[in-house]
């Protein structure tokens, strides 16, 4: 029974793996009721903005999933490139930081880190 609940997600992955990004941002954006709290299927909106370059609009959806589960790296990861795409220097400082926090030996981290502080 619990594949029927996958079955929109996968859905929109594979439109995603597809590159049919219009229809999956459509698609997400008719699921969106009824998983505003599903961190995943925040993640995976928010990478759709972000892949067509709409930073912007993937933003909030990165937030989203954040505070609904904030010890994803891979998420923090993409919400850090959203934040510079959108030149936001402090808020991907605070990215990199709780990535380091959750990774202590995340070189791409500490490296972006340690160029975002001496700038």
């Amino acid at each position: 029974m619990a594949g029927l609940f996958k079955q929109p997600k996968r859905k929109l992955k594979k439109l995603v793996r597809d590159g049919e990004y219009v229809d999956a941002i459509t698609f997400g954006k008719s699921l969106e009721p009824d998983y505003s709290d599903d961190s995943d299927f925040m993640f995976i909106m928010g990478s759709i903005y972000f892949i067509v370059d709409d930073a912007k609009k993937a933003l909030p959806y990165f937030e989203k999933s954040f505070q609904l589960n904030s010890d994803d790296i891979e998420m923090l990861t993409l919400k850090t490139n959203v934040h510079l795409a959108l030149q936001q220097k402090d808020e991907a400082i605070d990215c990199c930081k709780r990535i380091l926090k959750l990774n202590p030996k995340n070189s791409e981290a500490e490296s972006l880190l340690e160029q975002l502080e001496n700038l």
